[in-house]
């Protein structure tokens, strides 16, 4: 049951913190195109493979804390429903160059996002 309310709350706070971090990307970028749903992809992409990386690797983050951190508020807080509803918006939309654009920029920022946090992980961490 304690695992369940770690992940409930870390799903509350990672949430909470997407609403904010997108309200704050749709007024600084617009909201012609989903700059806050990328950034949040980006970032989640980013965190949990440093997050993974010093619990698993080197044993850092307990089990609990990385439910916490992982499956909570990362699960919370990126958001691949998002990013699937307005790809397919655009492509509904006639704006199959911006759905095509969607994809290919949030696939390449998460996995550069991601390749990133390894090397950070590592060089905090050490190998």
């Amino acid at each position: 049951m304690a695992r369940i309310l770690l992940v409930g709350l870390g799903g509350a706070l990672g949430t909470i913190a997407r609403y904010l971090f997108g309200g704050w990307a749709q007024r600084v970028l617009g909201s012609a195109f989903p700059y806050g749903t990328i950034a949040i992809n980006t970032l989640g992409s980013f965190l949990i493979v440093i997050i993974m990386h010093a619990s698993i690797s080197k044993g850092l983050v307990s089990a609990d804390a990385r439910l916490f951190l992982t499956t909570g508020m990362m699960g919370g807080f990126t958001t691949y429903s998002t990013f699937n509803y307005e790809t397919i918006r655009f492509f509904q939309d006639g704006s199959a160059l911006l759905g095509g654009v969607n994809v290919a920029v949030t696939v390449t920022s998460c996995l550069i996002a991601g390749g990133l946090g390894v090397a950070t992980a590592r060089w905090l961490f050490g190998t």
